[in-house]
């Protein structure tokens, strides 16, 4: 039988994801799936059914997780259609779309340049993090929001263990060796 793990709420001060300040929302949901079953060293991964009825168990509403899976699921997706890589220029800059303008403010913009610049994103996880965060609800997208994007990308892609691990940190607010 499954054991539900320890559960973490975003609200608890000892929690990473403490500065979102949130109601509960697919972020939410997103992140507490990552907390506790992306990112453990279990054994196996539980069902799909049993995620859903033990997310509902701990008050999660059954849309925000229909909808927190359905994201994960479109974020895996892009793992597979994946072409040859894009070839851009070494000086190129990404403009942001009226909508994007709108909803992912300039601190975030600028904390997407900065981790492109540093080889952290290339222009394909870049693009993905942007796609995915306008996948999220609401109007406004928060630095602290795009970083738990940018940390779900870049689990999912693979040869990214570096980054991941580096954003991770940085998330988790552990001290870590600097960008050069």
């Amino acid at each position: 039988m499954y054991h539900l793990p320890p559960v973490v709420s975003i609200r608890d001060t000892d929690s990473p994801s403490r500065g979102l300040e949130m109601k509960e929302n697919v972020l939410d949901v997103l992140v507490y799936l990552f907390e506790n079953y992306l990112d453990s060293e279990g054994p196996t991964a539980p069902d799909q059914d049993t995620v859903r009825e033990d997310l509902e168990e701990l008050g999660f509403p059954g849309h925000d997780i229909d909808k927190a899976l359905l994201w994960l699921e479109e974020l895996a997706s892009y793992q597979h259609d994946q072409q040859e890589p894009q070839i851009q220029a070494a000086h190129s800059l990404r403009h942001y779309t009226g909508q994007e303008t709108r909803r992912i403010d300039s601190d975030s913009q600028g904390f997407l340049l900065y981790l492109e610049q540093n080889g952290i994103l290339d222009n394909i996880s870049r693009e993905l993090v942007i796609d995915r965060a306008m996948a999220l609800e609401g109007d406004d997208i928060s630095l602290e929001q795009i970083k738990w994007v940018v940390l779900l990308v870049l689990f999912n892609q693979p040869g990214q263990e570096a980054a991941f691990a580096w954003m991770h940190d940085l998330v988790y607010d552990i001290p870590s060796g600097l960008l050069h």
